[in-house]
């Protein structure tokens, strides 16, 4: 009986999970103020030329940072991002340790890759170009991504108004001075961020 009562107040969180209202993509319907990153929810992607035979890909987790929204001034808008680099994964073991290491991001040496806007530059309703200052390895140059709106609304689950993006971009790893390899492993990094930020009380 216990486990009859479980299952049907199961049931009605799904169904009302599921009456929500579905998330926007207009930004004048997003609440200005604070959002914090959703580290459970939030994943930075990398790929790069191996050889040139593949992309070879992997990621980072443990995302952390904020994102000042004001939806009528978009171009007001504030953005820090901040990556762990121990947090670095491949689908080799050995690989992701080599990565981790003094040849390529140093992480002991240089824990925390961090992004902080300079610029947000509208491009349409639901895109924009971001440019901040990268810092990797310990070098601080500038970046552009490329930033599409992809819903905010309330999470059905934890009630939290939460707005997702994603962002793409390209990084010259030679630059921040991280070369072991080149050419042979590709200078490009191409970025995918899957950001979710929940609004702060």
């Amino acid at each position: 009986m216990k486990s009859f009562a479980f299952l049907t107040l199961m049931l009605a969180g799904v169904a009302t999970a599921q009456a929500q209202t579905p998330p926007t993509r207009d930004p004048a319907q997003i609440p200005a103020g604070t959002y914090a990153v959703d580290p459970n929810h939030t994943q930075v992607g990398w790929r790069v030329s191996h050889m040139g035979f593949t992309n070879y890909a992997g990621g980072f987790s443990d995302v952390s940072g904020t994102l000042q929204l004001t939806p009528k001034d978009p171009a007001a808008a504030k953005l820090t991002i901040k990556i762990p680099v121990a947090s670095v994964t491949t689908t080799s073991g050995k690989l992701t340790d080599e990565l981790k290491g003094d040849q390529w991001l140093d992480g002991g040496k240089y824990p925390e890759m961090t992004f902080v806007s300079t610029k947000v530059a509208p491009a349409g309703k639901d895109h924009a170009k971001v440019t901040g200052d990268l810092t990797l390895h310990g070098v601080t140059k500038p970046v552009t991504l490329d930033v599409t709106l992809i819903g905010a609304g309330v999470n059905p689950l934890d009630k939290k108004m939460t707005v997702g993006f994603e962002a793409t971009g390209v990084v010259r790893r030679s630059e921040f001075g991280v070369k072991t390899y080149l050419p042979l492993i590709g200078d490009d990094l191409h970025l995918t961020i899957a950001g979710a930020f929940e609004k702060q009380d």
